[in-house]
């Protein structure tokens, strides 16, 4: 797609729609009273007759208006003009660029980074138009044998504002780089298991590599893994006929002794729950159990895109968890790269058997920051529902970093403790450790089990099971949470 700023008045703009918005209360944005202007009070008739009545996400379409340039003009409801918050204005963004998406607009003006939101500046809020306009664009098509292209695909979008604010480029800039990086997420997580493996998430970091400049891709197979005494990375991946990797791929944008931060990401290209296999329903859905690590390549092809000035590690172990004569059985043990024991009281919590690893390895970096990212509980999903992240780690100014990066980008996170009091749940009779806690803060006790693995680290963990896919009639992943590391990442370089 193809994106601009103009300060072009809006009714004078060549474009085939202009997007303008309308506060409850009929009161029209100051964009739409210049198009009301020029088409002589048609706008502000049409809200008076109740035509539109300002509500959040309301449209209404209209074509051919006499004085203004556009073919059409789109009006979206925006809801109480003092109430505005920033999940509301991408809400509006949202369902404006949808509509302008299943229509027959080529191009497009909007006239929405105006609108007073509290918290949002005007980079914040054309950045995340851009980002918007990606997700909105963006369909899967790779299975399918007929598909679903638009016969007027929306291929140019101008934002108003003005065109000489660097900070209005700068956002563009990001907006693009961080809606590509979402898209790139959402189509590694809604390829099907038997297509995206863990050879096809390493194929993938490597073309992330050669793709952008400063980039390396290492893959480390089996035999690797092995002398590495990643006994436990490797025990899940026992079940299974598909070779584990463990993906590496490196960005450097500042100076070769700069620390550099890490991002690991959960790879489990399907997971069945092994000998504990999951119930049958649903069970689909675990493709999307290597979200963490597609939003990692996803923040990784971010960095490709902007590249700012620092280091930056991807890690991704991936494999599957499948039942199998050879695979994870409850009460076994196996030991981990740190050479702590673990008992396996459940092969359905194998997320945190390959991240352990992930970690450990991680300290060869000297990294200044390491942050997972994993689809790990459903018990966060319990906890925090389907709207933030549920964030823990073991140093209070990396949690504040990321919860700042978190509101910029929009892309929310909640956290939870992680309290001494947890670690006693993970005692085990027979091992260093065991990989469950009992039914009570799932959540928590996961994170406490990583924690164990990264006491000579700065450390973070997010699960993200709750965001990281849609479910029902809208089922397929989210891109979460691509937005919040690229912001963390970018926040890094000021």
């Amino acid at each position: 797609m193809d994106f601009s700023i103009t300060g072009q008045n809006p009714e004078q703009v060549v474009t085939d729609c202009v997007v303008v918005g309308v506060y409850e209360g009929q009161e029209l944005t100051p964009s739409a009273q210049l198009l009301d202007t020029a088409s002589r009070g048609l706008l502000s008739g049409l809200v008076k007759a109740g035509d539109i009545e300002g509500k959040t996400a309301q449209t209404l379409l209209l074509h051919q208006v006499e004085g203004v340039t556009a073919k059409r003009i789109l009006l979206v409801g925006c809801g109480k003009k003092d109430k505005l918050t920033p999940s509301q204005f991408r809400k509006i963004s949202t369902t404006a660029l949808k509509f302008l998406d299943d229509s027959a607009s080529e191009s497009a003006l909007l006239c929405l980074a105006e609108l007073e939101v509290p918290g949002m500046g005007t980079h914040r809020k054309i950045r995340q138009l851009v980002e918007a306009s990606h997700f909105t664009n963006y369909r899967f098509a790779t299975t399918k044998s007929e598909k679903d292209t638009p016969s007027h695909p929306l291929g140019k979008i101008e934002i108003h504002g003005d065109p000489a604010a660097g900070a209005a480029q700068q956002a563009l800039q990001q907006g693009n780089a961080i809606g590509l990086g979402v898209n790139l997420a959402r189509e590694l997580g809604n390829l099907p298991g038997n297509i995206c493996t863990p050879t096809h998430l390493a194929k993938q970091a490597v073309q992330i590599a050669h793709d952008y400049k400063h980039m390396k891709a290492t893959i480390l197979e089996q035999k690797d893994l092995e002398k590495l005494g990643m006994g436990s990375f490797l025990s899940v991946a026992k079940g299974s006929r598909e070779a584990p990797k463990l993906i590496v791929l490196e960005y450097q944008g500042a100076d070769k002794n700069t620390q550099p931060h890490v991002l690991v990401g959960k790879g489990i290209t399907f997971d069945s729950g092994g000998i504990s296999i999951k119930p049958g329903a649903a069970m689909d859905e675990m493709k999307f159990d290597m979200c963490g690590a597609a939003s990692v390549l996803g923040a990784m092809q971010a960095m490709g895109e902007l590249q700012p000035k620092l280091n930056v590690v991807a890690i991704v172990p991936s494999c599957e968890n499948l039942p199998d004569g050879n695979a994870n059985k409850p009460g076994d043990i196996v030991t981990s790269m740190s050479g702590q024991t673990i008992e396996v009281l459940n092969t359905d919590a194998e997320g945190r058997l390959i991240l352990c690893d992930a970690l450990t390895y991680s300290e060869k970096f000297n990294p200044a920051s390491v942050i997972d990212i994993a689809t790990l509980t459903g018990a966060c999903v319990v906890a925090l529902g389907k709207h933030p992240a549920g964030l823990l780690g073991n140093n209070d100014a990396l949690i504040e970093d990321i919860k700042a990066a978190a509101n910029t980008s929009s892309d929310r996170v909640w956290q939870l403790p992680l309290w001494e009091d947890y670690q006693e749940q993970l005692k085990s009779n027979f091992a260093d450790i065991a990989n469950i806690g009992g039914p009570g803060a799932g959540t928590i006790t996961a994170a406490c089990f990583l924690s164990r693995f990264t006491k000579n680290l700065k450390w973070a963990h997010l699960d993200i099971a709750g965001v990281a896919w849609e479910s029902g009639a809208s089922k397929g992943a989210t891109g979460r949470p691509v937005a919040l590391l690229t912001q963390y990442l970018l926040d890094r370089c000021q």
